[in-house]
C-alpha cells in the first residue's frame, strides 16, 4: 500500500529493452535506501514495482509488457525524473489516502494555467471512467494523491490545483499540455458507485 505523498523526485540512469519486457536503473536518494532490500515494493509515478537489484544508490527494475503498453512507463527515456513512493509500513501517517499503485487508466494534460503561486492543469480522460472522479473527490496521478476539482462527466474532464510545494517535490513541477499521466482511481469511490449501480440496476428489473 502506498499513501499518494511523493517522496523524491529520482533520475532514470539507464534502461535496457527486452522482448516484453524493459529493465530500468533509477538512482535513489540515500534516505530512501535505509531498509530497502530486494523484493521491496516501490511506487514509480504511481506504478508498483518490485526492486530486482540494488547497487549502492542505483536500483533496477522490471516493466512487462502489460505495465509499458497501459501506463507512461511504457515512454519512459534515460534522463526522465520520476515520482518516487517506498511501500507505507503499519503506522505510517496517512498523508493522501490509500493507493496501490495498480493504474485504472492514463489521462492527458489538455490545459495549464500558470498564476504567482499556484499551477492549475485540466486532465481528459476515457468518459466511462468520469463515474468514479467527482469534484473534491480523491484521485491519484502519477503516484501523487490529489483532490478534484471541476469534474466534468460529459466532456470527461477535470481539473487539479498544484501548490508550489506539490510542484516542488513532483513531475507536476514541469508537466505541459499533451503530456501523459498514469490515473489510480480511489478504490473506495469505485467500489460505492459500482455497488449502488448494481443496487439500481436490479430494482430496475424487478419493477419491470
Amino acid at each position: 500500500m502506498y499513501t499518494g505523498i511523493i517522496q523524491a523526485l529520482c533520475p532514470v540512469l539507464s534502461l535496457v529493452s527486452k522482448p516484453g519486457l524493459t529493465s530500468f536503473t533509477v538512482e535513489f536518494p540515500q534516505n530512501l535506501l535505509l531498509g530497502l532490500q530486494t523484493g521491496a515494493s516501490v511506487a514509480i509515478d504511481g506504478v508498483c514495482f518490485t526492486a530486482t537489484l540494488i547497487q549502492d544508490d542505483q536500483v533496477s527494475f522490471d516493466a512487462m509488457q502489460e505495465t509499458l503498453q497501459k501506463t507512461t512507463i511504457g515512454v519512459l527515456k534515460q534522463g526522465d525524473v520520476v515520482n518516487i513512493e517506498r511501500s507505507a509500513k503499519m503506522g505510517d501517517e496517512i498523508g493522501g489516502h490509500p493507493m496501490s499503485g495498480h493504474v485504472s487508466t492514463m489521462a492527458e494534460i489538455i490545459d495549464v494555467q500558470v498564476s504567482e503561486n499556484n499551477k492549475m492543469m485540466t486532465f481528459q480522460v476515457d468518459p466511462a471512467w468520469m463515474r468514479f472522479i467527482f469534484s473534491k473527490g480523491f484521485i491519484g496521478l502519477d503516484g501523487a494523491s490529489l483532490t478534484v476539482v471541476d469534474a466534468d462527466k460529459e466532456k470527461g474532464t477535470f481539473k487539479i490545483w498544484f501548490i508550489p510545494e506539490t510542484l516542488r517535490m513532483t513531475r507536476f513541477g514541469n508537466k505541459q499540455v499533451r503530456d501523459q499521466v498514469n490515473v489510480e482511481i480511489d478504490s473506495q469511490t469505485q467500489v460505492i458507485v459500482e455497488t449502488v449501480e448494481r443496487v439500481m440496476e436490479n430494482k430496475l428489473k424487478k419493477d419491470l
